[in-house]
């Protein structure tokens, strides 16, 4: 008797979902403590805090209804077997139009046609509701519903230009790989991974934003001397217009070698009470820079996904695994979408593991700013981006540590302040 893979798919994503579940109550009992914690009390305004805790409830109620949705619809399309009959109907759209049903790459992307529209339909009221309600209801949502569905066609007009040659490549490697097939796919992710990195900021986001050079003056003579004495070696510095969409800031650097770009958003530079809390949310980054976080996290998801890909061709040959969900037959695309839902155990621990990496290099670029001299303007600036975007001030501890990429602000702010005790 075959192993019911399916079921055992199913059966964990459900329990996932029951324990994610717990963990959302519980973050969202802390949500409606009437208290700021004592780190806080003094630093952050009661009406900042009252305005928080409704913003984070709001999303908190969404999230309930939408993921309750999501493993509804995920597990209805696996256990009622709806992706073999989209594949088969895929097919049948191609000999419809006169195409050669048997080639696997035409199949493939009739197939993920068909669901980027179902996404697309299934996703649009909550992408709706959630930018046109719950952030508007908050003073966050800035963009038109022309702007909305502008950026929305754009990115299917760039899935449908650049998904179907990187789409054919794939299953042209898998056909041909042979016993190296792990190495020949990860080795082609890492050139693309490459190439996206270098034409995004060029060629894709400026289609979504403007970007412009951050104007001569105080705030960027301040950033040039700060990247200098680092040896950072910074190109261009430019502002984004994050504001014709939201109101959330935010700050990052992209580039390799010796062409380094520094983004800051607008919204970043009128949140600031001054230069030196801009110039502080910097020095935390080029902290990541300077300790070569980028570069530590860039070879784990390397390896990672030679480990992935290591794992899919130990099973994508296995008969029984594909009849468990539906298919007679074995496409490529078909065996990676498997692959990755008969790993979900594991990658539910992977991104833990990550998440608590990601939270201690975030500690150790605070402390990296810290020790330039930033401590106090770091400190306002991560209160002042708390406030304004009206993040959870209370978090509670498990949902935090499952969930959470950055650590807490009142954790970030008892490690400065423990820092400068030690100091003292």
């Amino acid at each position: 008797m075959a192993f019911p893979y399916l079921e055992a798919v199913v059966g964990f994503m459900i329990l996932m979902y029951i324990f994610e579940t717990y963990l959302d109550v519980r973050q969202h009992v802390a949500l409606k403590l009437p208290t700021l914690p004592k780190p806080l009390q003094g630093v952050i305004s009661q009406e900042k805090f009252k305005k928080s805790q409704a913003y984070s409830l709001d999303k908190s109620y969404f999230h309930f209804v939408h993921e309750f949705v999501t493993i509804l619809m995920d597990s209805a399309i696996l256990y009622f077997r709806i992706l073999p009959w989209f594949w088969k109907i895929s097919g049948d759209f191609l000999i419809y139009l006169g195409l050669n049903a048997e080639n696997e790459i035409f199949q493939t992307l009739a197939f993920l046609a068909g669901v980027m529209v179902w996404s697309q339909i299934t996703d649009l009221p909550f992408s709706l509701y959630s930018t046109f309600v719950v952030e508007a209801r908050h003073g966050f949502n800035k963009q038109t519903v022309w702007l909305f569905f502008r950026d929305m066609i754009k990115g299917i007009v760039l899935a449908i230009v650049i998904g179907p040659p990187i789409v054919a490549a794939i299953i042209t490697i898998v056909q041909k790989g042979g016993p190296y097939l792990a190495i020949y796919l990860w080795g082609f992710m890492l050139v693309l991974s490459l190439v996206m990195m270098t034409l995004y900021p060029i060629l894709i986001a400026p289609l979504f934003n403007k970007f412009t050079p951050l104007p001569e003056g105080e705030l960027r003579s301040k950033i040039e001397n700060l990247a200098s004495s680092l040896k950072f070696p910074l190109k261009k510095l430019f502002v984004v217009d994050g504001s014709t969409r939201s109101s959330h800031s935010n700050a990052y650097m992209y580039g390799f070698f010796k062409n380094k770009r520094i983004v800051l958003y607008d919204t970043l530079i009128q949140q600031c009470k001054n230069d030196e809390e801009v110039v502080a949310v910097i020095a935390h980054e080029l902290g990541h820079w300077k300790l070569n976080h980028t570069m530590y996290s860039f070879i784990a998801v390397q390896i990672l996904t030679l480990l992935q890909f290591g794992g899919y061709t130990l099973v994508r040959n296995s008969k029984d695994l594909f009849q468990s969900f539906g298919f007679d037959t074995q496409p490529v695309l078909i065996g990676l979408i498997i692959f990755q839902h008969t790993v979900i155990p594991v990658q539910h621990l992977v991104s833990f593991g990550l998440n608590l990496v990601s939270r201690a290099f975030e500690f150790q670029a605070d402390t990296f700013a810290k020790k330039l001299g930033y401590a106090a303007p770091l400190r306002a600036g991560l209160v002042k981006l708390q406030e304004e975007n009206l993040s959870a001030m209370n978090t509670d501890p498990w949902y935090s540590a499952y969930h959470y990429s950055h650590p807490p602000l009142v954790e970030r702010l008892t490690a400065i302040d423990e820092a400068d005790k030690k100091t003292d």
